[in-house]
């Protein structure tokens, strides 16, 4: 078995998200009581409200310190993967599973991301969302036919069949339209607080990219597969300099999956909330095994299953 973790991005949120955790596991507990932020962490995740929860600034400290505490927990019980990647957000989580980042400074680092991307079209009405059943060059030629009512970008290649378009909500919108009379199956709005990785985003990436100068990048555990390149480092590449470019530009979640498949994982453990990725897997390759971790139970039922593989 050669074993991957996947982390989980925005959208997946949810009030109560970690409790059970919280409760059940001390290295759990440990990452989330060092979270150093001007909000309680621990209550918004637990008791809310949801509004501030899904605002992005708060979104991604909250699903980073969930991640981290999970991969404590799973590290402490001796699973440990071969390779990393997540979505989005999820990221700076498997740079952290990886050693490259420890928790607080993940924690911190998404924290400032989180403000720079809401700072960076805070006054733009802008929307994201999923169609469904329609190629990537079709949907192109629709994004680039909504351009006259502002920017429409392909943000996200999730798998086949799925892809998320993102900018200025009346060209999103339009977009979408048009992604339908082209032969889209459905066109979904996103529960998100802005247009990421599309080039509105250019003011966070330059915020980024100035905090991390003061930051240190530890080397990597094992190699983490990213965004932007969907695959490991490549030559000339550093890390805070794909993490600038991962802001403003599409994710490749679907090439990142077909690429760990190429480098021998069989089994991936998703690590949540929720199971998007897991299905995301499914939809790329069938023959990979995976796992999700969202609850304590969850963990349990992980590891006894990873332990026997």
């Amino acid at each position: 078995m050669k074993l991957a973790f996947l982390y989980a991005g925005q959208g997946t949120q949810h009030v109560g998200m970690g409790r059970d955790l919280y409760e059940a596991y001390p290295a759990f507990r440990a990452v989330m009581d060092a979270a150093k932020l001007d909000f309680d962490l621990k209550k918004l995740c637990f008791e809310g409200p949801e509004e501030q929860l899904n605002q992005t600034q708060y979104t991604q400290p909250c699903m980073v310190a969930f991640a981290a505490g999970v991969t404590a927990v799973l590290y402490e019980k001796g699973i440990r993967p071969a390779m990393a990647a997540g979505l989005s957000l999820g990221e700076y989580s498997a740079l952290c599973a990886a050693g490259v980042l420890s928790p607080e400074q993940a924690i911190e680092l998404v924290a400032f991301r989180g403000k720079a991307m809401a700072e960076a079209v805070h006054d733009r009405p802008s929307s994201m969302a999923a169609v469904l059943m329609l190629g990537r060059e079709e949907l192109q030629k629709c994004c680039d036919a909504a351009s006259h009512l502002g920017v429409a970008e392909i943000a996200n290649l999730n798998c086949p069949g799925q892809i998320v378009i993102g900018g200025d909500a009346a060209a999103v919108e339009e977009a979408g339209r048009l992604a339908k009379e082209a032969g889209a199956k459905r066109v979904l709005p996103l529960k998100v607080s802005g247009p990421f990785h599309t080039s509105l985003m250019a003011p966070a990436g330059a915020a980024l990219e100035e905090r991390f100068r003061g930051e240190t990048f530890a080397p990597m555990a094992f190699p983490v597969l990213f965004n932007c390149k969907g695959d490991v480092l490549g030559e000339g590449d550093t890390i805070p300099g794909l993490l600038v470019r991962q802001v403003q530009s599409s994710v490749h979640m679907e090439d990142t999956i077909r690429n760990m498949a190429a480098h021998g994982v069989d089994t991936i453990l998703e690590i949540g909330p929720g199971k998007a990725l897991s299905g995301f897997v499914k939809k790329t390759d069938k023959s990979i095994t995976t796992y999700a971790v969202e609850t304590a139970e969850d963990l349990e039922a992980a590891v006894a299953a990873l332990k026997g593989a």
